[in-house]
């Protein structure tokens, strides 16, 4: 499966954003989709995970919301009260085996998007 993210941006502090993963190729609605994000000079962290469940990294958890519409094979992710701390580069990421418990781990995934931008000015 092939993913592009869309829909980072510039957004004040305490704003909203909503980022987009679509999808082609593969049965979509088999694959397990997260999104990471990679902030200057850090690791890419694990932020968000679904499937049949979802699964929330504890520093973004009750302020974004992961979803997804295997009809129409995209992943969202909705970004409220954002922080500069949530300044980074987004990635979507795809898996079809991965097990739950590495779901946190970005090697573990085989499918990637190319990246949105999401700045947050204070």
């Amino acid at each position: 499966v092939q993913l592009q993210a869309s829909g980072g941006g510039l957004v004040q502090a305490g704003g909203s954003l909503r980022l987009s993963c679509s999808a082609s190729g593969g049965a979509f609605s088999n694959y397990r989709v997260a999104w990471f994000r990679q902030a200057p000079g850090k690791e890419r962290e694990f932020v968000a995970a679904i499937r049949g469940t979802t699964h929330y990294a504890d520093s973004i958890k009750g302020r974004f919301t992961i979803s997804r519409d295997d009809a129409k094979k995209m992943v969202y992710l909705q970004m409220n009260s954002l922080s500069p701390d949530d300044t980074a580069v987004y990635y979507c990421a795809a898996s079809a085996t991965i097990i739950l418990s590495m779901i946190r781990r970005s090697e573990m995934y085989s499918n990637w998007g190319q990246g949105t931008q999401v700045t947050v000015s204070s």
